[in-house]
């Protein structure tokens, strides 16, 4: 359906329904024993099932069982699905905090599997970021060139990615935002600091947007700002209106 293949492009978390699951593996004695005979495009297809109906945790202890696993579609899929699952409202403070710093371990084994992998770039970049909120802002501003690389060799490996140009453009708002004092540790860190602008960054919103229009509330919502920061409240209020009009499909949708 149209939602489920939407819902697969974002990195985002789901409501939970109720679908009926086929799960293939057992647990015992509280640890996951994955069948030696277990296909990987088998774990893949319901992996995606499990994501676009929003069963977090189902999908999480489907996949935890496979991160010794040398298959970098299965490892990029479990670093979203940690990502996932530390977003939880229910996730304790201390867990959400294990779970992130897992789930960048995984997107860098799967970058080590395959290199050429897309969403490995995309899924290191965004867990990198995570980690950032947990080492203070000298580390997330440190770290910011490295992923913005990461996003844009995603989009060289896959062009009509929409999420990851967002992505970008997300990056590009907040340098264009940046208060003084964060613009005072970036230059002590860097030769020449990364800087961006709002045009720049309505540039990739309307670039995710050509990729695939309506794809997102929150593109829709942040064209709709960097309108206001431009102050273009015309093309602002056109934007806003679409977000606010958007289907709430998740609880993201609603906050925006």
């Amino acid at each position: 359906t149209q939602v489920l293949r939407k819902s697969l492009q974002r990195g985002v978390v789901l409501s939970t329904g109720s679908f009926l699951v086929y799960e293939a593996h057992k647990l015992i004695s509280g640890f996951a024993e994955v069948h030696a005979s277990f296909k990987v495009e088998d774990v893949i297809e319901q992996a995606d099932y499990l994501y676009g109906s929003g069963e977090t945790e189902k999908l999480y202890r489907l996949l935890v069982q496979h991160k010794n696993s040398d298959d970098a579609e299965l490892l990029w899929r479990l670093a979203r699905s940690s990502r996932d699952l530390a977003q939880l409202g229910s996730t304790s403070a201390e867990e959400k905090k294990k779970l992130t710093y897992d789930s960048l371990e995984y997107a860098k084994k799967a970058l080590e599997k395959n290199e050429s992998n897309f969403a490995a770039h995309k899924w290191y970049g965004i867990c990198l970021s995570d980690v950032g909120d947990y080492e203070g802002i000298k580390t997330k501003i440190g770290n910011a060139i490295i992923i913005k690389e990461h996003f844009q060799r995603a989009i060289e490996l896959n062009p009509k990615d929409a999420t990851t140009i967002h992505l970008i453009g997300i990056w590009c708002y907040s340098f264009a935002e940046m208060p003084w004092y964060q613009r005072k540790i970036a230059a002590t860190l860097f030769a020449t600091p990364p800087t961006s602008t709002f045009q720049e960054a309505l540039r990739y919103f309307h670039m995710a947007e050509e990729a695939d229009p309506n794809f997102y509330s929150k593109n829709l919502l942040f064209l709709g700002k960097t309108y206001l920061k431009l102050n273009n409240k015309k093309m602002a209020l056109l934007w806003l209106s679409k977000a606010k009009e958007y289907p709430a499909q998740t609880e993201e949708d609603k906050q925006v």
